[in-house]
């Protein structure tokens, strides 16, 4: 999907919400968008390798992720303009430019090969984008076919926060629903099913109670 067929309601709407926030958000972010760096730690990106975010926002992890492999290729997707802005500057900074490559995209319906040149990748990681994602399951199927024969998708997103009170819940739900963000009571479903369907493998871990969720569908078994 080139940039100019993307969704105008959503694309507009995350331009919107970030416009300002995109300034403060890695600041707030950190104390509540938890499992991130395990996410990153656990790539094992190959010597060489190639590694697509889709939802990258500011470049917080692709950039953490780059440091970590520095023998790796990245590429960022997201819808959200200003995010991307945000991004590209904290990646000139870093000065990865060169091993870093973004562009503005649909996660539910991309061209890969258009967008960067390259059609598979080693690794796709999607960090606590799904649950701001409308058809948020086209973008698991979308990054399951930009793998490689090898490769292996790593999700990291709001739990159902199963183990902690329900107060808590509640109030993290009305927070949340303020930047249109819905934790996926299905997600667990909708991974294992697409990993059932590929005959891929399939790794499932609540985090902090249920707080968070991470999840891998890995090579083909």
């Amino acid at each position: 999907m080139s940039t100019t067929e993307l969704p105008a309601s959503h694309a507009e709407l995350m331009d919107g919400v970030y416009r300002w926030q995109r300034h403060i958000y890695d600041l707030t972010r950190k104390y509540y968008l938890l499992g991130r760096d395990r996410l990153i730690a656990e790539l094992d990106v190959p010597p060489g390798g190639t590694v697509l975010e889709l939802g990258c926002g500011t470049g917080r992890n692709i950039i953490l992720a780059a440091r970590a492999y520095p023998d790796a290729r990245f590429f960022g997707l997201d819808i959200s303009a200003e995010m991307l802005e945000t991004a590209s500057k904290a990646i000139d900074r870093e000065g990865l430019s060169d091993r870093v490559m973004l562009a503005r995209g649909d996660a539910t319906d991309f061209d890969a090969k258009a967008l960067f040149g390259r059609g598979r990748f080693d690794r796709v990681f999607v960090s606590y984008s799904l649950s701001m994602i409308p058809g948020w399951e086209k973008t698991v199927s979308a990054a399951l076919a930009a793998l490689a024969p090898t490769g292996s998708l790593h999700i990291v997103d709001f739990g159902q926060q199963e183990g902690l009170p329900n107060w808590f819940r509640t109030l993290l739900r009305g927070w949340l629903k303020k930047f249109h963000v819905t934790p996926r009571e299905s997600l667990r479903d909708v991974l294992e099913s697409q990993a059932e369907r590929t005959g891929a493998t399939f790794r499932f871990r609540t985090l902090y109670r249920g707080y968070a969720w991470l999840a891998v569908i890995g090579p083909h078994s």
